[in-house]
């Protein structure tokens, strides 16, 4: 119970942190893996748990939603396509060669979380070159098919490890010119929402997911999520995001030369 208590506590950090910043599970899964769970089991695991935390952020955005209709409904299958094929391929990704993979995953989704703050100040400069940000109001155009390409491959990644996902779409969005951030969140929460909820029920029924772990993280996930971020918002942002970039440093070396 008490192995079960730490992971209720990591999971409700890992959802406060996902409130403020975002880079949630750079927290959540050297946390489970910690607990003696395999990596590729870790990780599924993570995200099963993970998801409910997922689909509530994306609800408390559906009002910035209004609008993007077209965008939603061609952006749905290259999520769900990438989500599914990321999650394949984990399926089928040796357990050993997984761990092999799995610190330098870790590294870069620190190195994208260390770069999000430098991608985001780009994005409001670009907003205030385009003249600053479009009303909730107003229709989007469909987007290209470029960006739904990459959006494939963001899936992809995602269905596959998932850390960092959010600002690779964040950055897709800014580079096709969209302006307004409220509509951009929204945008890559359903994104999130439709990668991670593929993969998750991939992993439901591929029998990996270490089910006790998994519930106690998702009640966690859910209470830090909702009550966390306002204690992680006193403790000031700037502390919150070292701590993350500290802990995926850690978890890179730990998971390279320890484990």
């Amino acid at each position: 119970m008490f192995t079960y208590f730490l992971v209720f506590l990591a999971a409700g950090v890992g959802g406060a942190i996902n409130a403020v910043a975002g880079g949630g599970t750079l927290i959540t899964f050297p946390a489970v893996v910690g607990l003696g769970v395999p990596p590729l089991a870790a990780n599924a695991t993570s995200t099963v748990a993970l998801w409910p935390g997922s689909l509530a952020g994306m609800w408390g955005f559906r009002g910035e939603l209004r609008g993007t209709k077209a965008w939603l409904v061609w952006f749905t299958a290259p999520s769900v396509l990438g989500g599914i094929a990321g999650a394949l391929l984990l399926l089928y990704t040796p357990s050993g060669r997984f761990e092999a993979i799995v610190p330098f995953l870790v590294l870069g989704a620190t190195l994208l979380f260390l770069l999000q703050r430098t991608i985001t100040r780009a994005l409001a400069r670009h907003m205030v070159d385009a003249g600053g940000t479009s009303s909730d109001h107003d229709v989007l155009p469909r987007p290209s098919a470029w960006l739904l390409v990459m959006q494939f491959f963001v899936g992809v990644y995602g269905g596959y490890f998932g850390a960092g996902i959010g600002i690779l779409m964040l950055a897709a969005f800014g580079l096709m010119g969209l302006t307004n951030i409220h509509k951009m969140n929204g945008m890559k929460n359903w994104g999130a929402t439709c990668i991670n909820g593929c993969a998750a029920t991939m992993f439901v029924f591929s029998g990996i997911v270490q089910w006790p772990v998994a519930i106690a993280m998702a009640a966690g996930s859910l209470c830090g999520g909702h009550l966390g971020a306002r204690l992680a918002i006193r403790a000031g942002q700037l502390w919150v995001r070292r701590t993350v970039v500290a802990v995926g440093f850690g978890a890179f070396l730990w998971l390279l030369f320890v484990r």
